[in-house]
């Protein structure tokens, strides 16, 4: 019987048709759950849909529903994985998971990986490198929420909200009228009565790592230097290159910090995205994420030495989440990396040009440009795309950095401003 495997997912997701493509490479079958009411997945012909912000009540939706196909009969898990492709369906799928008896992160430690602060209360308490950090809630008063922090905390600190993905709402604050400006930013993004994390700002150079978890071990398969400063106020991502630059030893403290965090976080199986800052006293956790990374950014990444047969990371993930037997984790030789096409402002995308004279400089696999034409682009903070990205390899870790930097300078978007209807 061939594999198969259920993928959360969300409508604007932009991993999904990578694990899909990977699947079928596997002769696996992927079945979708997307983060929709039931009847309206139904209307985009998805059988599955739930809203994962409700997740209880999602796993208990999607159970019922498998249990009551004629799939799964005998009480056998119709599915050999539960898959969640980003942060917000983690918990449903370890939930749905645990009901079938497959191989999954307890649910509490999935909440964890995806909340800032209980993921900074638990690697707190397990004695990972983490800055001070306090939980507001954007009904307090102003002058409430400054005088705690303050004495909390102090100066410079980041203002985060504790479930939204990436950098969107992070902001940093140097000063107290700073710090008023961003809690007011963050109030205006996610509402009142919502909770949110102020913590202090870590200095040093950032770093990603993605690995897998097997049985709370770590395998490290690829540690990404970011070499553009991330200071704030905004702290918007932009280039990863693979393999870093840091000194070994330095590399194995940051494999041996993120393995000590996940197993903090009570994180056991499967894929993780860990972000750092490395600085004169080592290396802190920015946070762990357990998903893969984000974006298109996977598509640089390729495992096995023997060319012309490499495999993607999402086939490493399916590989391991199906039984399946898990071989070339080693990332091939040559250097790669990613750019993340930054909104420079917001308002509507009118004109693009330079994708070709891109694609075209040494060393540039591919340009995608994601967002469309006639599209309102919202910027970082509240924001959560990019332009779109741009892939390199090389025979170096600079070399790559440069192909993306020049490439990048060939691209000119057009944008409009984008004006309030006045009634």
């Amino acid at each position: 019987m061939p594999k198969r495997a259920l993928l959360l997912t969300t409508p604007n997701s932009y991993r999904t048709q990578d694990y899909v493509d990977a699947a079928a490479r596997l002769g696996i079958e992927a079945v979708i759950a997307l983060d929709l009411p039931r009847m309206l997945a139904e209307q985009w012909n998805f059988p599955l849909g739930a809203d994962f912000s409700r997740s209880d009540q999602a796993a208990e939706q999607i159970v019922k529903t498998l249990a009551n196909s004629r799939e799964a009969g005998n009480n056998q898990a119709p599915f050999d994985a539960v898959l969640a492709l980003d942060d917000s369906g983690s918990r449903v799928a370890a939930s749905v998971a645990d009901a079938f008896g497959l191989p999954h992160n307890d649910p509490v430690a999935a909440e964890a990986a995806r909340n800032k602060f209980r993921m900074r209360t638990m690697l707190a308490a397990c004695g990972a490198p983490v800055p001070k950090f306090d939980e507001f809630r954007t009904s307090e008063s102003l002058k409430e929420i400054i005088a705690r922090a303050e004495e909390a905390i102090g100066y410079p600190c980041v203002v985060k909200p504790e479930e939204l993905n990436g950098s969107r709402g992070v902001i940093r604050a140097n000063l107290r009228c700073e710090l008023a400006a961003a809690v007011r930013r963050l109030t205006a993004l996610i509402g009142d009565e919502k909770p949110f994390l102020i913590e202090g700002y870590i200095p040093g150079v950032e770093v990603a790592l993605e690995g897998l978890l097997d049985r709370d071990r770590l395998h490290c398969l690829a540690l990404f230097d970011k070499p553009d400063p991330l200071e704030g106020p905004f702290f918007e991502e932009t280039i990863y290159v693979t393999p870093s630059r840091l000194p070994p030893e330095m590399q194995s403290q940051i494999a041996n910090t993120t393995e000590a965090a996940a197993r903090g976080l009570g994180l056991q199986t499967g894929p993780i995205h860990a972000e750092l800052r490395i600085n004169a006293e080592g290396p802190w956790i920015v946070e762990v994420a357990g998903r893969s990374i984000g974006g298109l950014c996977s598509r640089i990444l390729r495992f096995g030495m023997e060319v012309g047969n490499t495999s993607s990371l999402e086939e490493l993930i399916l590989r391991q989440a199906c039984g399946l037997p898990l071989e070339n984790l080693e990332r091939e030789s040559q250097a790669g990396g990613v750019m993340m096409i930054p909104i420079p402002e917001g308002g509507i995308l009118r004109r693009l040009s330079g994708v070709e004279e891109a694609k075209a400089v040494p060393g540039i696999e591919d340009v995608q440009i994601t967002a469309r034409l006639n599209q309102s682009l919202v910027p970082l903070p509240e924001g959560d795309a990019y332009l779109g990205f741009i892939f390199a390899k090389g025979l170096s870790p600079t070399a790559v950095e440069s192909a993306l930097r020049q490439a990048h300078s060939f691209l000119q978007f057009e944008i409009d401003p984008e004006f309030a209807l006045v009634q």
